[in-house]
């Protein structure tokens, strides 16, 4: 089963049925509303920040969500990511797929992993390759402009935007976007054995970049406009994924439920 985590408005299908669940988990209660297609199939999708994008980037029950998606059967995970350019070249409006990512976060909880016992994850396919094709595919199939090149994701702890200098390291550095989500994310499904890919849009530049201010609206607006287009490459992605998806990128961890 397929997932998808972003904002409301992404996985809308004139003749969708929709369920909402709720799924208690070790770390909390988690919601996530099953959509059956009319073709008949089923995904998942789960509002990252809650209905009404209630929930701040550094209070999000990542946890939680992400051990809910594993306790339904849920094998992928399709993500969308508001950010900001740390580079000029890659300009608002922007989409583009994660390929890897930088940890500047500070103080959420980041793995299931907490003991008795050391476990140390390998994240160097954070970013499922399986999926990251499908992904390219199905923007191919239907004209949608990805950038070129996979994009190095910057996460940092919010909820505050970083300041100038902040965004100048992050671009020496390598990083090409940046943004607040994706950490824990992306680490809590390689745990769990789910594989996991991400597409970000490029909503605005970040501080600093030619000169830019960046504020919530321009981030709200951005999102809401490109949100049909980022609809039709996820479902598209889910149907080239097929019914019987399989991948092991992300073997689940040892002792994992």
């Amino acid at each position: 089963m397929v997932a998808i985590i972003g904002g409301t408005g992404v996985y809308e299908l004139p003749g969708a049925e929709e369920r909402d669940r709720t799924i208690a988990t070790p770390f909390g209660d988690a919601s996530v509303t099953e959509v059956r297609l009319p073709d008949g199939e089923t995904l998942i999708f789960a509002a990252r920040h809650g209905k009404g994008h209630a929930v701040p980037p550094h209070r999000l029950p990542a946890r939680a969500l992400l051990w809910a998606l594993k306790e339904i059967g849920v094998t992928a995970i399709l993500a969308t990511s508001a950010v900001g350019s740390v580079r000029e070249e890659i300009p608002p409006g922007t989409l583009a797929l994660l390929g890897d990512f930088m940890d500047f976060t500070k103080a959420r909880a980041t793995t299931f992993h907490d003991g008795p016992g050391v476990v140390h994850q390998n994240v160097s396919d954070a970013y499922c390759p399986t999926l990251r094709s499908a992904l390219r595919r199905s923007a191919e199939r239907q004209d949608i402009a990805l950038h070129p090149d996979e994009v190095v994701y910057v996460c940092t702890e919010g909820p505050r935007f970083e300041t100038p200098a902040e965004i100048r390291a992050y671009r020496m550095l390598g990083g090409d976007v940046v943004g607040m989500t994706q950490v824990p994310e992306a680490v809590l499904a390689a745990e769990l054995g789910i594989c996991y890919a991400a597409v970000a849009l490029v909503t605005n530049l970040a501080a600093g970049v030619q000169g830019a201010r960046p504020s919530h609206e321009e981030v709200l607006e951005l999102m809401a406009s490109q949100g049909k287009t980022l609809s039709r490459l996820l479902l598209g992605t889910v149907r080239e994924l097929g019914k019987d998806y399989r991948c092991n990128t992300h073997p689940q961890a040892e002792g994992m439920a």
